[in-house]
């Protein structure tokens, strides 16, 4: 279980945070939506470790964050910088595997590689594949040590649209066979109700609250033409939009 407490971050003296408390329990994908400059990409960097908070703690399981916790992977929006031109999609992706010898590194990458669909890539280089490729070889190196907390930054925002839909549907088929805790930043609304089991709301800054918090309940399996048609779809992300813009 991840939990915030009072949660307050600052750069200098500029407040960016206050007063976060959220409790995210083991196995829900919590989507994280608000207006731009609003914090959520420092309240990732909080979560994993990266920035302390200035005032209040975060858990995880119960101990504190005070570092970059183990069983914990990030997935960035800049997945080209993530990635090393030099080596193979295979090599990058086996790169937090250092410990397992080179035989199961390789079988364990194979392994991810072909979920996210990209077996027929390994020996191939990041600059030779397209942003849809780049960022599913970015999400197989997260995956590939089988974190139990995933936190995600914009990560499909660079995409064009058939691509992003794709990875938003990756997505749910890893959380729903995993069952992995993610916590995902997007800028979105339409793309935080479809992925999210629960949407919080950020105010703007400076000093971004919680000022929305907001069960996802949709009926069936999750797909890109039926449940954005949905009734309950389109209330939501209609709730979830007057919140962002303050209405």
């Amino acid at each position: 279980m991840l939990r915030l407490d009072e949660v307050a971050q600052h750069y200098g003296d500029h407040p960016v945070l206050h007063d976060i408390t959220l409790t995210v329990p083991d196995g829900q994908l919590l989507s994280v939506v608000g207006p731009s400059g609003c914090g959520k990409s420092t309240l990732l960097r909080t979560i994993a470790g990266l920035h302390p908070a200035r005032e209040g703690t975060v858990t995880i399981d119960g101990t504190p964050v005070t570092g970059v916790p183990d069983q914990l992977a990030v997935v960035f929006q800049d997945y080209g910088r993530s990635l090393f031109p030099w080596l193979t999609v295979r090599e990058n992706v086996a790169l937090p595997l250092r410990g397992l010898g080179r035989a199961e590194r390789r079988a364990e990458a194979e392994r991810i590689l072909e979920r996210v669909g990209l077996d027929g890539a390994a020996r191939r280089h990041p600059w030779q594949l397209s942003g849809g490729m780049q960022q599913r070889v970015a999400i197989a190196r997260a995956l590939v040590c089988r974190p139990s907390l995933l936190l995600m930054d914009e990560p499909f925002g660079s995409l064009d649209a058939q691509t992003r839909e794709d990875l938003e549907d990756l997505l749910l088929e890893v959380h729903r066979t995993d069952g992995t805790t993610i916590v995902f930043v997007t800028h979105d609304i339409d793309e935080s109700v479809y992925v999210g089991d629960r949407v919080v709301v950020l105010s703007p800054g400076p000093g971004s609250r919680v000022v929305r918090d907001l069960p996802v309940e949709l009926p069936g399996k999750r797909d890109q033409i039926t449940t954005r048609g949905l009734p309950e779809f389109v209330a939501l992300r209609t709730e979830v939009g007057r919140a962002v813009r303050g209405a």
